[in-house]
């Protein structure tokens, strides 16, 4: 989810238990191959910044790596037209255009989430301004995804933001009303909607918030501006989630940002003071909360935790005192490795953003420079 200034906050409360980790000691930071999508604007503009929600933002994105290496995200052109993009682990990027998307400023294409098959999950903007969900196929084969629910007005429709290997497809749609809805589609072309009780905003994350055996996570928004994790399982119940000392209106709450495939699910929370809390919260179990040792407790400040893999490293940034991010991993024992890209901004709201890491611990995401502008990461 994607924009951190406008996201939305929400954890999962299974249990009202947290435990909180004591910092391990760090280890060396990494290396890290900086990365621009040939053709992306180096330049920052009000239609990129706001494309998509402004869940993306403008210059290069990345989203999502799979167990091979393969990052996709999105890239604004010259004219803040959006593209998808597919990079391989030897560096070679090619765009992704679905077919009918729109090309001119603030339309195109997002590439959200591939899978180890190499399948990739992603929206599309057209030319009227309609939102359109895709899969792509490794043979460049697309089929296009609408919920028979959204909307078919200007800022309406569907977006896919995750695939798994069983062809599940999960995401968000946007009804007639502007109102977003969650919905997951299987491979035979089945659809089934939801929104958890009290929800007026509900959103199934992207990237890594699908697992193999369909449980889907995500953030939903209630009538009085508290986020709340979520939880579902593939039957169809819906659990709540809401970390221990998350606020509560304003915009704070819990987020619940990636399940991994043992249904551990990763995210943070923002508490009434602003600050961000990271945790992982195994199925049944107790909350961990995750503090980077380096992260400044100042409103504004603290820990976001935005990925989990099977092994159970999480990825994702803190804010310093500068209010400048910062990655992290941290090891499923409680070893943190921070690290910054050598070109990132170091001004408030610039730093590094990771967002997903494989199973081999390899981290993708992007960094803000000090225009404001994306540019990839892929840390090893």
């Amino acid at each position: 989810m994607r924009n951190d200034g406008q996201a939305r906050l929400l954890i999962l409360a299974l249990l009202p238990v947290s435990m909180v980790v004591p910092a391990r000691a760090q280890v060396g930071e990494p290396p890290i191959a900086e990365f621009h999508a040939p053709g992306a604007s180096t330049t920052w503009s009000t239609l990129c910044a706001y494309a998509f929600g402004g869940f993306v933002g403008c210059g290069t994105t990345p989203l999502a790596n799979n167990d091979l290496g393969v990052v996709v995200g999105t890239y604004s052109d010259d004219s803040f037209a959006m593209h998808g993009f597919r990079r391989t682990p030897d560096g070679g990027i090619a765009t992704i255009d679905a077919p009918k998307a729109g090309l001119v400023g603030g339309q195109g294409t997002v590439a959200f989430a591939i899978d180890d098959l190499g399948v990739i999950a992603g929206g599309f903007q057209d030319s009227g301004n309609i939102y359109h969900g895709f899969l792509r196929y490794p043979n460049g084969y697309f089929i296009t995804i609408d919920d028979p629910h959204a909307g078919a007005g200007a800022q309406q429709g569907t977006w896919v933001t995750n695939v798994n290997a069983a062809g599940t497809t999960a995401g968000t749609y946007i009804d007639a009303s502007g109102v977003n809805h969650g919905f997951v589609r299987t491979y035979d072309n089945k659809y089934t909607t939801f929104d958890p009780t009290g929800s007026v905003f509900t959103y199934p994350c992207e990237e890594t918030c699908l697992s193999p055996n369909g449980t889907i996570t995500g953030f939903y928004s209630d009538a009085s501006n508290t986020t709340h994790g979520f939880v579902r399982t593939p039957d169809g119940k819906i659990a709540t989630i809401d970390a221990p000392g998350a606020g509560t209106g304003n915009g704070y709450g819990t987020v619940a940002a990636s399940v991994n495939p043992e249904g551990v699910i990763a995210g943070y929370s923002v508490d009434s003071n602003n600050v961000a809390h990271g945790f992982v919260l195994p199925p049944h179990g107790v909350f961990t909360t995750i503090d980077d040792p380096a992260a400044s407790s100042a409103p504004g400040a603290g820990t976001a935790v935005v990925s989990i893999n099977v092994f159970g490293a999480t990825t994702g940034a803190y804010w310093d005192e500068s209010l400048t991010l910062h990655g992290f991993e941290r090891g499923p024992f409680g070893d943190f490795a921070n690290f910054h890209a050598p070109h990132a901004g170091t001004g408030a709201g610039q730093g590094t953003r990771p967002s997903t890491n494989n199973s081999w611990g390899a981290v993708t995401g992007w960094f803000i420079d000090a225009n404001g502008v994306n540019h990839g990461f892929v840390l090893q």
